[in-house]
């Protein structure tokens, strides 16, 4: 008897990108069509715009992290580890498990949607003393380490070191280095009224970034609008400056200023995952060049989309544009890349991928935010109700949605009791270490591990 093995898929990335073309696999293809397989170190989807909310308490951690395993036509094989290479001549993706352990997972269709990590540049001390704001883990660990700060300042007796611990730098004036100082500024300011011992105006945020605009997607009229609440807030906003270096106790910015603190928060941009290295393929700003369809020219079966990809963005007129690296694309290129590689399957055509941006919405704490949904410029209560309207709606799952909605009710009528879990209390956690940047391998390695096995 002849036995047919059915084609394998293999997603890697568990991201907006990754589930959403997971999901559509598992509805639109029948169980006996292909063998689906996900790749990620964590079995949920993390909501990654809610993060700053995260770390700054009004959400739990749990409740951005959306569990993979409640679909009701859940039947993907969920492979508990990193991708860290991948053979496009063998049809090998190397894979890193949680124990440790390195495995080839071969593959007739392969999705990358790995992500991206926080963009980092050559300063002197940068990947030492910053902390990003990209993952779960950094988010619960910038909160205990804020908070922390006000501890140790509340009981300290030397006026330098208190005057040191209460100053906080987030640089990025993008949307997750805004959104981070806001609520974080927040944190600080609801929490000092418990240390009657500490004045508040000691406490002191900066946010710097080096373009000579805030969040110059929103446009110049709610960009200055976000401006005005943050600086009403006490926030020092500086920009056109960066980081020239950073210590354990102080940072050095551009301008020469030298500020004394131990929180440096690193929020300049992102960069495509370094699985995308390991292809030897071609990138563009270091995002996998692919076709309209989201498809690897020269290569058969390997897809990439979301932020690791350079996807042209058929919307624009512009010549070069490239979808950017939003959650909205990310979403609605899960799902046609999904539609694409069971058009394969079927002997069908494939089509290219075309999606209007629908704008952007930033909850800045509080009843303050600034919105543009559809063009339409909003501020205040009317932003904020967009902002979450959009993020509750884009949940995944009911659970998700309930516990959301649920803990932000109850932090708007109980606040917040200021607790430290102890997340990595004595483990100084690099950039590195959080985002696993040097677990890949190199094209050489790759060959030489598949080769050997």
């Amino acid at each position: 008897m002849d036995i047919v093995a059915r084609p394998r898929i293999l997603v890697v990335g568990a991201g907006f990108a990754g589930v959403e073309c997971v999901r559509r696999l598992e509805r639109k293809l029948g169980p006996d069509e292909a063998d689906l397989a996900l790749v990620t170190p964590f079995s949920y989807q993390l909501y990654l715009p809610l993060l700053p909310q995260v770390a700054s308490g009004v959400l739990t951690p749990q409740s951005v992290a959306v569990s993979l395993r409640r679909s009701r036509k859940y039947r993907t094989r969920i492979i508990p580890g990193g991708a860290i290479g991948v053979d496009l001549k063998a049809k090998v993706c190397v894979v890193r498990k949680i124990s440790g352990e390195i495995v080839n997972e071969r593959y007739d269709s392969i999705v990358l949607a790995p992500g991206s990590i926080t963009r980092t540049f050559d300063i002197p001390g940068l990947a030492e003393h910053a902390r990003g704001m990209k993952t779960l883990a950094e988010a619960a660990y910038i909160r205990d380490h804020v908070i922390s700060q006000l501890d140790i300042a509340d009981a300290s007796e030397d006026e330098a070191e208190r005057a040191a611990r209460l100053q906080f730098v987030v640089v990025g004036g993008g949307y997750a280095g805004t959104e981070t100082a806001a609520c974080l500024q927040r944190l600080t300011h609801n929490a000092v009224k418990r240390y009657p011992r500490l004045d508040p105006k000691l406490i002191k945020w900066h946010l710097i970034d080096i373009a000579p605009k805030l969040m110059p997607e929103l446009g110049d009229k709610l960009g200055r609008s976000a401006l005005e609440v943050m600086r009403k807030r006490g926030i020092d906003v500086s920009l056109g400056v960066s980081i020239a270096k950073a210590g354990a106790e102080e940072v050095t910015f551009t301008d020469g200023r030298v500020i004394p603190t131990h929180t440096l928060i690193w929020t300049a941009g992102v960069a495509a995952s370094p699985l995308i290295a390991t292809l030897g393929a071609e990138t563009v700003k270091g995002r996998l060049a692919v076709s309209s369809e989201m498809c690897l020219p020269g290569h058969d079966g390997v897809f990439a989309l979301g932020d690791a990809a350079a996807v042209p963005d058929e919307a624009k007129d512009t010549e070069g544009a490239v979808c950017p690296p939003t959650a909205q694309h990310a979403m609605r290129q899960g799902k046609h890349v999904a539609d694409n590689v069971i058009a394969v399957l079927r002997g069908k055509q494939m089509t290219p991928y075309v999606h209007k941006d629908l704008g952007l919405v930033v909850d800045l704490g509080g009843l303050d935010a600034v919105s543009k949904p559809l063009g339409i410029e909003l501020r205040g209560l009317p932003a904020l109700i967009a902002a979450r309207g959009y993020h509750w709606s884009a949940l995944r799952t009911n659970v998700a949605k309930v516990r959301v909605a649920t803990n932000w009710a109850l932090n708007a009528v109980a606040g917040d009791d200021f607790v430290r879990t102890g997340f990595l209390t004595r483990t100084p956690a690099t950039l590195r270490d959080f985002e696993y940047t040097n677990a890949y391998l190199t094209p050489e390695q790759i060959r030489e591990h598949v080769e050997g096995s």
